[in-house]
């Protein structure tokens, strides 16, 4: 291989050859494509890493819309705020992809609530958690007009409007701190612990509370805003006994088939919009569809605005509700029994049927696309952790979680109201920090002790430290290639889902404790694919277990809704042995 034209050529069966031995690594390394295992050599002097320590009363991870409110609303409640960021302040995560934010004004809307929150729960089949739907209507108004006060209408971007009520009441914002553990002591949260990707430091936080803004995650795709969440937040409130909830639920995004990758021109002008309000319009949008027609007929659809498809007749697949059908869709569902169905709702349909002038929904996506391109994210607001109450709480006290880091349900499993999504993360993120500041106040100082601080230090540092070990990055492929695939991840089957989780759980035992860094950007993404791992492990074990269809759940060996066995949530907490284990919560009905 003398030259680097030669090595960007090079033969299938060179590839085979050399791939097993020293030469092999050698041409797959001059290629710039990503080892397995390898020697590793640090960049950094691990052990001249800092240690700084910071105590606050309310921790506030992420800064996107719930992290925003959650730290003013704490502050304004009396307590004293940090944020901290793997990002920036309102330019990180999903945030400057959501343009369209959900205002529901009475004085103005011919629905009222009553009807909103019921038909919601009528598009969702019954998986929403009212409460939090009626929570999100009944103050999304006011966390608009504040966003409006702030500047927030004026810009596409959002990091001026963001900063302006975090800079008038002196909230610290910490940015690019990857937080890696929450830390509890006597069950209950005492603070969290990460490291600076900038500085060279591991840090530590001890807070009377902690609440989780950490948004949604995936297993990082092409083609959608989601390539730095990774369930980070849920993952790590997992590891210290947070039930977690939602994992079988997809969401359906697609993206162009000509150049899918690319996220900024594959939505137009997305980002460039400035952001708008939007009233009630209830659908039953961005499932599985998509998917479905895709795996009947094959890549690519055909597809014009949501809802239109080619003039190709799709029967069976995923059921939508008569009430919420568009009028030009042309897939027909299949033969279910009575039984199969949720009740009708009566009155008549919403009104409208496209999306918005600005934002919220996809725009119109003329031509072919591709599904995948959120592979890894569920619904908004239907995964993260277990909310205990109408106050964000989660099982673990003083721990809590806002936004797509909150499984509340909202929507239910179906996206149901553009512009929901913003105004329920600034709305839950509000009620977090004002629960949050309420609760930190009757607690007395935490102090972290120093040999958990010790441990803790170890295990996010030990990747620097290995002499060897798997990358990262060619851990995140092979996960990919496992995991995003259409008949695994939204067409499901039992047969294929065990097959994937086999090949899931090796990478869990291993290869997530043998992945190495040579410097603190590979650290994190160490971190992160560990993350991904374990919730590759609980979408695979949900979706086993949720033996029916319903929104955007979709198992091609149980086609039908269950009501009898499934009008239930499935959470997810780790047992006294560490094992992964599951329990049915009824709808309707806080956890016990």
């Amino acid at each position: 291989m003398s030259s680097s034209k030669e090595n960007k050529s090079i033969s299938r069966r060179n590839f085979i050859a050399l791939a097993g031995g020293a030469a092999g690594a050698v041409a797959l390394a001059s290629m710039g494509l990503p080892l397995g295992w390898s020697e590793n050599s640090p960049e950094i002097d691990v052990e001249a890493l800092g240690l700084d320590k910071f105590s606050t009363d309310v921790l506030v991870i992420g800064s996107g819309m719930a992290g925003l409110f959650a730290a003013v609303k704490a502050h304004d409640t009396g307590a004293k705020v940090m944020m901290v960021s793997k990002g920036r302040l309102g330019s990180s995560g999903q945030t400057p992809f959501a343009k369209g934010i959900f205002a529901y004004d009475p004085e103005k809307e011919k629905l009222g609530i009553d009807e909103f929150v019921a038909q919601v729960s009528r598009s969702a089949l019954g998986s929403n958690n009212e409460v939090y739907t009626r929570q999100m209507a009944e103050h999304s108004l006011d966390r608009v007009n504040e966003l409006r006060s702030w500047g927030f209408f004026d810009s596409a971007l959002y990091n001026k409007s963001f900063s302006k009520p975090m800079e008038e009441r002196n909230i610290p914002v910490q940015e690019r701190i990857v937080v890696t553990h929450l830390i509890k002591e006597e069950e209950k949260i005492v603070g969290a612990a990460g490291f600076s990707i900038d500085e060279q430091k591991v840090i530590v936080y001890e807070a009377k509370s902690v609440i989780l803004c950490t948004g949604a995650g995936g297993f990082k795709p092409n083609g959608f805003p989601i390539g730095d969440l990774t369930h980070d937040g849920t993952i790590m409130a997992y590891n210290i006994g947070a039930k977690v909830t939602g994992k079988e639920w997809n969401d359906g995004h697609p993206g162009k088939a000509e150049n899918a990758a690319a996220c900024y021109d594959g939505w137009g002008n997305m980002f460039e919009q400035k952001p708008s309000t939007v009233s009630v319009e209830v659908h039953h949008d961005l499932g599985v569809d998509l998917n479905y027609m895709a795996y009947v007929s094959g890549n690519s659809v055909k597809m014009g605005h949501p809802g239109a498809v080619d003039n190709k007749v799709i029967t069976g697949g995923p059921y939508t509700p008569e009430e919420f059908k568009r009028n030009n869709t042309e897939r027909k569902p299949g033969p279910q029994s009575e039984e199969g169905r949720p009740p009708r709702g009566e009155g008549k349909p919403p009104a409208g049927g496209k999306p918005p002038k600005e934002g919220g929904g996809p725009p119109g996506m003329g031509g072919s696309v591709v599904g995948g391109s959120s592979a890894g994210m569920a619904i908004h607001k239907s995964e993260g952790l277990v909310p205990i109450n109408d106050q964000c709480e989660s099982n673990i006290p003083g721990l809590f979680a806002a936004g797509d880091a909150l499984g509340s349900y909202m929507s239910g499993a179906i996206y149901t109201q553009i512009g929901s999504s913003l105004a329920g993360s600034a709305v839950q993120g509000g009620v977090a920090g004002e629960a949050a500041a309420r609760y930190s106040k009757g607690v007395k100082d935490v102090k972290i002790s120093d040999s958990k601080i010790d441990g803790i230090q170890e295990e996010i540092l030990t990747p620097l430290k290995r002499e060897a070990g798997y990358s990262p990055a060619w851990v995140t492929q092979t996960l990919q290639g496992i995991m995003i695939p259409n008949f695994i991840l939204y067409i499901k089957k039992e047969n294929l889902m065990k097959g994937a989780l086999a090949y899931i759980e090796e990478l869990r035992d291993h290869h997530m404790d043998k992945m190495c860094a040579s410097n603190l950007h590979e650290l994190r993404l160490v971190h992160e694919t560990a993350n991904m791992i374990i919730s590759a492990e609980m979408k695979l074990k949900a979706s086993l277990m949720r033996k029916e269809s319903r929104c955007s759940h979709y198992r091609l060996d149980y086609p039908e809704m269950d009501d009898e066995n499934w009008q239930a949530w499935i959470n997810i907490f780790k047992g006294e042995d560490g094992t992964m284990q599951f329990e049915k919560q009824p709808f309707g009905q806080w956890p016990t």
